[in-house]
């Protein structure tokens, strides 16, 4: 065997383990850089008739107020109109946006409009948690859809009372610097886990050649800035989200009864079972005759019921699942069973009561 052929194989064989290695930013992120959430409510003006109706009183009442603000008084029973509809404005405001960067904002009604299709949201503050304006959104108004209709029929496509402004919000609040001035960082899992948290402190600490990492909960990794990156947490960040770690996942199947979605986990194992499956298809079916007197004779017209019943019960054979050592034993020994996969949902949890499924079994 050649030396090429020798590192040809040597690949092969570690690929799968570097396959499965992700960055520490895919599966992790520092405590207190995260999205925060925006509301605020508004109206949507300039609708060919689609708005809210008299009905509702809040959306004629808020263009009152806006019109006042605008220095024009009048009566709010003076007003109809069915072009304008009152709406709840959201967004996500991400870590470190800066004032004047644009968000995307999302605007669903709250009335009884039927479309804001071709609509304008007037200004809306957004505000936080905290009560606080963080953003101001302004724009046209985009549902992709449409909603045409008279009374006896109508037509309809995709959802005309929820809609998108595209850069639609300024920001106008910045949010304090959570990386700023820190010596020590906490990296927080999104999936805690004892053997993936210590993988990361393994693979920090061999980053820097230093204790860095320490762990006190499967959910988080501690970091004390290294001697080189004191007063420097970007470029410690990173240096830091760029390793490579293999996360490790539980053993678990995942049950959709309504939609018959099976996802079955890596480390999934069934232990030596045997099974049997049949169905049981009963037939009812009714043909009532009808008894009627002769021509010009006596007697009533009725209708005697018939009611036909038939069983099939579907032979099942007992097969044998042998013991899975991996993903590929374990989906072909449930294919041979030869059943679809709904059926394959009440097998998995039959499996399960009878204790040979070695994972959690989880019903969505």
């Amino acid at each position: 065997m050649t030396r090429r052929t020798c590192t040809i194989l040597l690949l092969l064989l570690l690929l799968p383990q570097l396959a499965l290695a992700v960055r520490i930013k895919d599966i992790a992120a520092f405590d207190g850089v995260r999205d925060n959430q925006l509301l605020g409510y508004g109206l949507v003006v300039g609708l060919n008739g689609s708005g809210d109706s008299d009905q509702t009183k809040f959306p004629v009442q808020s263009l009152v107020n806006t019109l006042e603000r605008m220095g024009i008084t009048i009566n709010r029973a003076d007003i109809t109109v069915k072009n304008v509809a009152a709406v709840m404005v959201t967004a996500s405001l991400p870590p470190f946006a800066k004032q004047g960067n644009t968000l995307d904002v999302l605007v669903s009604s709250v009335g009884d409009a039927k479309s804001l299709a071709g609509g304008t949201l007037l200004m809306t503050p957004l505000k936080g948690g905290d009560s606080q304006i963080y953003a101001v959104a302004q724009g046209a108004v985009l549902t992709n859809s449409f909603s045409y209709g008279g009374q006896a029929a109508s037509v309809q496509k995709n959802h005309p009372t929820a809609g998108r402004v595209p850069a639609g919000a300024l920001v106008e609040r910045e949010l304090p610097n959570v990386l700023a001035g820190r010596n020590v960082l906490r990296l927080n899992l999104h999936q805690p886990d004892f053997t993936t948290a210590s993988r990361i402190a393994a693979a920090v600490n061999g980053k820097f050649k230093a204790q860095v990492a320490s762990l006190t909960d499967p959910g988080s990794v501690q970091l004390a800035m290294p001697d080189g990156f004191i007063g420097r947490p970007v470029e410690f960040v990173a240096e830091l989200e760029r390793l490579e770690v293999t996360p490790d996942v539980m053993a678990k199947v995942v049950l959709n009864e309504r939609t018959g979605t099976i996802v079955i986990g890596e480390n999934v194992r069934i232990s030596a079972v045997a099974v049997s499956h049949g169905n049981l298809t009963l037939y009812v079916k009714e043909t009532p005759k009808v008894s009627q007197p002769a021509p010009l004779g006596t007697g009533e017209t009725k209708v005697v019921p018939r009611t036909s019943v038939k069983v099939k019960e579907e032979r099942g054979s007992l097969a044998i699942v042998p013991q899975g050592t991996n993903i590929s034993d374990v989906v072909r020994a449930l294919n041979a069973l030869g059943v679809t996969p709904r059926d394959l949902i009440g097998i998995m949890q039959a499996i399960k009561a009878a204790g040979a499924l070695n994972a959690e079994l989880s019903v969505i």
